[in-house]
């Protein structure tokens, strides 16, 4: 039986379309259906129907399922002895929250890269939930995030890195004009700056503000933390952010905080990967810089 047959299914079942599984793959779409019509023949079972344009799974395909993740992880752990384990060689593709990466992990990438230079580290910012789901399907091999955001306990394996206060932050103006947020039933004129809709602290908050029938003026939407804290910094409005990311701007005045009665009010972030997953030197390394530098 061929490995590149069994990657194949599992690259259909992890995009859900024969057509993305050629593209990722590269392969034409020939090429794949010829690839799982082979398999299907060694296996004598059927494993994809077609009902109109949609090629379905059988119960046989996802029975197949961990028995091909198995022999593809035990193919990863043969193919590792190829190179010297203490070089480190290899790429590695981490997905980390916009925040994370910005104010925690640089510390972690720099000890990283002298330790391990040979691995291509392949970051990117990404919302917490698209980094689980990227972890389920097998897109990352680690993912660093806050683990509120549920969904972790079947599947992936997370590792704790701390928890981490929030705080609703404004200028000193702001915060003289509206001196908290915990009166229920109020009109507060002033927006929200926040990251987007999927951000797991800007629901918390929103949350808050539902229950307290809290309405604010309107809500400004960036990605960027440093230009957030810029326009809360100018009176624009205010946020609510980890403490971490606005720490030295509470410390020297540019900031100040205002109350609320959010009980929520910390975020636990995690180094995590899918439970199946064979775990290679560099990736145990970069865990335990996690895990080392900030759970202490």
């Amino acid at each position: 039986m061929e490995i590149k047959y069994l990657k194949t299914f599992q690259t259909i079942v992890k995009t859900g379309s024969l057509t993305k599984a050629a593209e990722e793959l590269k392969y034409t779409q020939s090429a794949i259906t010829f690839q799982i019509d082979r398999l299907e023949e060694e296996l004598d079972v059927k494993l994809f129907e077609k009902r109109g344009r949609n090629m379905l799974m059988t119960q046989a395909a996802k029975l197949l399922i961990p028995y091909v993740n198995e022999v593809i992880c035990s193919v990863e752990k043969l193919k590792s002895f190829e190179n010297d384990l203490e070089t480190f060689k290899g790429d590695l593709h981490i997905g980390v929250g916009e925040t994370l990466l910005c104010y925690l992990m640089p510390n972690v990438l720099k000890e990283f890269n002298k330790k391990a230079p040979m691995t291509r580290l392949h970051i990117k910012s990404m919302n917490c939930y698209d980094i689980r789901d990227k972890i389920l399907d097998g897109s990352l091999d680690l993912g660093i995030f806050y683990e509120d955001i549920g969904g972790l306990e079947a599947n992936i394996s997370a590792y704790s890195i701390c928890s981490y206060g929030l705080k609703l932050v404004g200028s000193k103006d702001t915060k003289e004009r509206y001196s908290d947020f915990i009166t229920p039933g109020r009109d507060i004129p002033v927006p929200l700056i926040i990251n987007e809709a999927n951000c797991i602290f800007r629901r918390i908050f929103e949350r808050y503000l539902q229950k307290k029938s809290i309405n604010i003026a309107y809500t400004i939407e960036l990605w960027s933390i440093p230009t957030i804290k810029n326009l809360v910094k100018n009176n624009v409005g205010i946020s609510y952010l980890p403490g971490f990311t606005v720490e030295k701007e509470l410390e020297h005045g540019d900031l100040v905080e205002i109350d609320t009665e959010i009980s929520h009010s910390y975020l636990s972030a995690v180094c995590a990967h899918h439970k199946s997953k064979w775990l290679s030197p560099a990736e145990k390394l970069f865990i335990d810089l996690c895990t080392s530098m900030y759970n202490s």
